[in-house]
């Protein structure tokens, strides 16, 4: 009996490693045209209503994978459905690299979209039964980052070979790569049932609402500005190849945010943390103002990445005081997904009406930014709040 005790402990890790993998690795893919949306906007040849309603598309669709993922993540093997997600990502994107019909190119991205989005609801769940989610979830947000930059790097001279269709032949070929880790997933789900019983009696909906309301501010803000700062670039005369690479180290430093919050954690109180994310964010946007030449430029991309991967932490660490059960965050994922397809479809929108000009969605942008700022502080303002005052 010792001797098997002793060697369930040494089989646990492994199996978490292997998960882990599984979890970065298809992860990373799944939301690689959101990293690279720069380079890959600048390559569509369409205009900016077009463009917006493509990423729109594809995000959205992301989101509403969580809508059926309702019904089937309790009662299918996850192993199987992420065999399924991953046929259909693959053939999806390998479709996408040979049409010309913007109307079929939608639809297809619509449908790899909601394969990637049941992929990513697969990892988030197979992440939540680990040991470490924190860890797990510092490695989750790396891994997409240091993709979307090699991909900004290489995708410039790739694109010049090949047009976008690098892009989504690309993505195929990883996704196809990472074939083999569909097994390290974990069968299926034990602890979503019980969670939500264990949900049933929360009554933190106001500060709930606050909370969604301002998460989708901050995505809204966010997307709308990146989708789009491939397009300052070009109006600011900046060479592709140099803003591809401002664009590769802005993502680095995306990095370098996210690891910085997670090194602070606690140590400092959030409401002054977040003062100091979205106080660079920003910045970073009103410095992209009245084509700004290539230093300005480099200053805001990388400040501009730098500040929300910072940010984000402290966000979803807000909604986790408000609702331990993971209700709450089951809703933030939809809300997210609905953010980020927001933000391109208002921001096209924005650009087309003022003529190709960039100057209303940034003042715009940097306006929601400070609404969300605002809520995120009033939450921290209540929860600082003693219980009987």
């Amino acid at each position: 009996m010792n001797t098997l005790s002793q060697a369930k402990p040494a089989e646990v890790p492994h199996n978490e490693r292997s998960a882990m993998a599984a979890i970065v690795g298809f992860a990373a893919i799944v939301p690689a045209v959101l990293m690279m949306a720069p380079a890959v906007a600048s390559q569509l040849q369409l205009g900016p209503i077009d463009i917006g309603n493509l990423f729109s598309a594809e995000l959205g669709a992301m989101s509403l994978a969580t809508l059926p993922a309702f019904f089937w993540l309790p009662r299918v093997n996850w192993r199987s459905a992420a065999w399924l997600a991953v046929a259909v990502f693959i053939a999806a994107n390998l479709l996408s690299a040979t049409t010309v019909s913007y109307p079929l190119l939608l639809g297809l991205r619509f449908v790899s979209a909601l394969a990637g989005g049941s992929l990513m609801i697969l990892c988030l769940s197979a992440a939540a039964t680990m040991r470490n989610p924190d860890r797990v979830y510092g490695l989750w947000v790396m891994g997409q980052l240091a993709l979307g930059a090699a991909g900004l790097v290489v995708m410039p001279a790739l694109f010049g070979h090949f047009g976008i269709a690098a892009c989504y032949v690309g993505l195929a070929l990883l996704m196809a790569l990472c074939t083999p880790l569909v097994r390290c997933f974990p069968m299926g789900q034990q602890a979503t049932t019980q969670q939500a019983a264990q949900s049933a009696g929360d009554r933190h909906w106001g500060r709930a609402a606050l909370g969604i309301l301002a998460t989708l501010a901050f995505y809204i803000s966010l997307s709308g500005v990146w989708t789009f700062i491939g397009q300052i670039a070009q109006q600011s005369s900046i060479d592709p190849q140099q803003s591809g690479n401002i664009f590769a180290i802005a993502t680095l430093l995306g990095v370098a945010g996210a690891g910085s919050a997670s090194l602070i954690g606690r140590r400092l109180p959030r409401s002054q943390l977040l003062l100091a994310g979205f106080g660079m964010m920003m910045a970073a946007m009103l410095l992209l103002l009245n084509a700004p030449a290539l230093a300005r430029f480099a200053t805001a991309a990388l400040l501009f990445k730098f500040s929300w991967t910072f940010i984000l932490p402290f966000i979803l660490a807000t909604l986790a005081d408000i609702d331990h059960s993971g209700k709450l965050m089951n809703a933030t994922n939809l809300v997210i997904g609905g953010g980020l397809a927001i933000g391109p479809a208002l921001a096209g929108q924005l650009i087309a009406a003022n003529h190709g000009s960039l100057h209303i969605l940034l003042l715009l942008a940097t306006l929601i930014a400070a609404i969300a700022m605002t809520l995120l502080l009033s939450l921290q303002q209540r929860r600082a709040t003693p219980p009987h005052a």
